[in-house]
């Protein structure tokens, strides 16, 4: 049976997913077999296991830190916002149905042994578990039928720990209201604070922490200063979103749509020496990069009908007819085609015109294709004919079929299918990942420098390295401001 311990937050956005995948590297490195759990999770940026199930992909970084293969026990439910009111609703990896946020309230109670035979799993294998909240457990809406903060909390009897996110401003207040908002039995599984993100002089912050500590009877587990990072982050949170200017050698525009998803689809683009990422969802802002992409998306025509009101339509197309090469993933390679039919209302129904740089159409059907998978690009035309050849990996998320017309495809997947097209300086496919893989990286990049007359650093970047230097970085800020023989004695429950 594994022990645990339960990091919640006072609000949305506090470090709740990096503050887990810190302690699971340091338990890991400790020697523990060490597994993350989410309960539930709200997100966009999805990963497909090997099993080819999708989970929220805060857990497979954690997985990852835990130098594990994500399981969909990690994340049972995941929650897919297709719209303000209303989520594809996955459970156990696969498609379990579309519901308003009303709907789904009331479906909750069905959804609880999904979430203890998950968690019971992941009990019988590990030695510890280090459990992930949403949100607030002080959100006293929705405390009805919880099973992702104190719910979980209580009902498996998991020692918490409340972070709160100095950087926003009044830490205080959030931790001590949130403690009050919390019932005497939710309030007795809280064993200390941690305020994170700190910027500024721990001398100036000490008599603080001294009258928190007298204010809640908790210890204060430490103070996890900001750190400059690069670890896949959760969906609009992410600070990589407010990027808008690069001043990099070569300069990366993604289109920041609406319901953006797996924008961690260029982390690794902008891990790279020389480039810079930035994201626009204006047509103003878009100027002249070296690269478009088109990244994938919840809702196809509606981020399609965004970009044509706002003007990012017409910008691209005019870059893409003066040569610069524009790339489209999974939902933006649709929008690249002739038209998107959405005859059986997968994601809202009706029909739209694409824009018309790639010669295809996209059909929805309800059947999701959920796959990890090898690719190799095919001869490849235009600005990246050094592609060609180039072996890939990655996965494929999407309930689209895509038909050329004519046209000539990008690669070939492991299982033989055809995948993507090509059309002059405009490239579209399904490959999430696609920028992952050393040689694909290789050849764009060292096309776009060609093209641009610049010179990048030619030696190798490992990305897999790469992330597991930021996760070591984590754990080492983890290990030298927090109390971590504190928290030892809470998951022993000797605290």
């Amino acid at each position: 049976m594994a022990k645990s311990i339960m990091i919640q937050g006072t609000m949305s956005g506090v470090g709740k997913s990096l503050l887990a995948a810190g302690l699971c590297r340091v338990f890991r490195q400790d020697g523990l077999r060490v597994a993350p759990f989410k309960s539930q999770n709200m997100a966009l940026n999805s990963f497909i296991t090997r099993e080819g199930l999708e989970i929220g992909r805060a857990q497979a970084v954690q997985a990852e830190a835990c130098g594990l293969e994500p399981s969909y026990a990690m994340n049972p439910l995941l929650l897919k916002p297709t719209s303000d009111a209303g989520s594809q609703v996955i459970v156990n990896g696969e498609v379990y149905g579309s519901c308003t946020a009303e709907e789904y309230y009331a479906m909750k109670h069905r959804l609880w042994p999904h979430v203890l035979d998950a968690y019971r799993k992941l009990d019988a294998e590990y030695d510890l578990i280090v459990v992930e909240g949403a949100g607030s457990p002080a959100e006293i809406n929705l405390k009805a039928g919880d099973f992702v903060n104190m719910g979980l909390a209580k009902r498996l009897d998991i020692p918490v720990l409340l972070a709160g996110d100095i950087d926003r401003g009044g830490v205080f207040a959030q931790l001590v209201g949130t403690l009050a908002l919390l019932e005497q039995d939710e309030r007795a599984l809280v064993k200390a604070t941690v305020v994170n993100k700190f910027r500024g002089d721990l001398k100036i912050l000490l008599p603080g922490l001294k009258q928190l500590e007298e204010l809640t009877g908790l210890p204060v587990a430490g103070v996890v200063p900001w750190t400059p990072l690069d670890i896949d982050d959760e969906d609009s949170l992410s600070d990589r979103l407010d990027r808008r200017r690069s001043s990099s050698l070569l300069d990366v525009a993604v289109i920041r749509l609406p319901r953006l998803s797996n924008f961690s689809d260029f982390s690794a683009l902008d891990a790279a020496d020389g480039v810079g990422v930035r994201y626009v969802e204006r047509a103003n802002e878009l100027g002249a990069p070296d690269l478009v992409i088109i990244p994938g998306t919840k809702n196809t025509i509606a981020d399609m009908k965004w970009m044509r009101a706002c003007g990012l339509e017409a910008a691209v197309k005019k870059l893409a007819a003066s040569g610069a090469p524009v790339i489209g993933i999974c939902g933006g390679y649709q929008m690249l085609g002739l038209d998107i039919v959405d005859e059986e209302g997968v994601e809202g129904g009706g029909s739209i015109a694409g824009m018309g740089l790639l010669p295809v159409v996209t059909r929805f059907r309800p059947e999701k294709r959920r796959t990890r998978t090898t690719a190799q690009a095919l001869h490849v035309k235009g600005v990246f004919a050094a592609l060609s050849g180039a072996a890939l990996e990655g996965y494929e998320i999407h309930c689209g079929t895509t038909c050329r017309s004519g046209a000539e495809a990008l690669l070939r997947l492991e299982d033989g299918v055809l995948d993507g097209c090509q059309n002059g300086s405009v490239y579209g496919c399904y490959l999430h990942g696609f920028f992952d893989s050393e040689p694909c990286r290789r050849a764009v990049l060292g096309a776009l420098a060609q093209r641009k007359g610049v010179t990048l650093d030619a030696r190798p970047f490992d990305w897999k390295s790469y992330k597991e230097r930021q996760y070591d970085t984590l754990a080492r800020t983890l290990r030298e401001h927090l109390d971590m023989g504190l928290i030892r004695r809470i998951i022993d429950r000797e605290a």
